[in-house]
């Protein structure tokens, strides 16, 4: 299968996460994009990425699972997703921050601005409108029991998609080995088998 997986804020392609799926899913292609700093770039980027790439699968985790959300014509699976960067992130603040891993372009710093603020913040206020039965059925969410940094993602997931598709698990915000293979594995596999997941 082709997945595509959505790195969270301030990290890249190169996040340890993506390292552990090619590990765990050798005979599967595994494609990480950079995504854009500002949402005005990055929403159209990853559509565009997404139609070129057709994935049979797309994992998002925190900001990346907000982003996964949106792309709605492909299967998704969103991980403690960050659906309101623009209140709830520690990280979402201005200045200039360091990327946490490498980016393709090499670049090891990037700026916050209020602008990109106000962007995310108009794009978060959009992104659940005109959800179709179809579109619901094909997106999932899983969240962290013990993930202290988004603490809303199940409310709000279940309020604008299907109660029946959300499960809690025993990790916390970002994910490793363990929570990968034991999680995020066997959803694989059902997609896979069935071409949907049943929790």
């Amino acid at each position: 299968m082709k997945i595509i997986y959505f790195h969270g804020f301030g990290s890249s392609h190169a996040s340890g996460t993506v390292e552990i799926l090619r590990k765990v899913l050798p005979d599967d292609e595994i494609v990480a994009p950079d995504i854009p700093i500002d949402p005005v770039e990055a929403l159209p980027y990853l559509r565009s990425f997404c139609l070129e790439q057709q994935p049979d699968l797309i994992i998002g985790t925190s900001m990346g699972g907000m982003y996964a959300q949106q792309m709605r014509d492909f299967k998704r699976v969103l991980v403690n997703p960050a659906f309101n960067m623009s209140t709830m992130s520690k990280g979402l603040k201005t200045g200039e921050h360091k990327f946490y891993s490498g980016r393709y372009d090499g670049a090891k710093t990037f700026k916050i601005t209020k602008d990109i603020i106000q962007h995310h913040n108009q794009m978060e206020r959009q992104q659940f409108k005109e959800l179709t039965a179809e579109q619901k059925e094909t997106c999932w969410c899983l969240v962290g029991l013990h993930d202290t940094t988004v603490t809303n993602a199940e409310a709000v997931y279940k309020k604008n998609y299907l109660a029946s598709h959300v499960k809690r698990f025993d990790g916390e915000h970002q994910l490793n080995d363990k929570v990968i293979k034991k999680e995020i594995l066997p959803l694989v596999e059902q997609i896979r088998t069935t071409g949907t997941i049943v929790f």
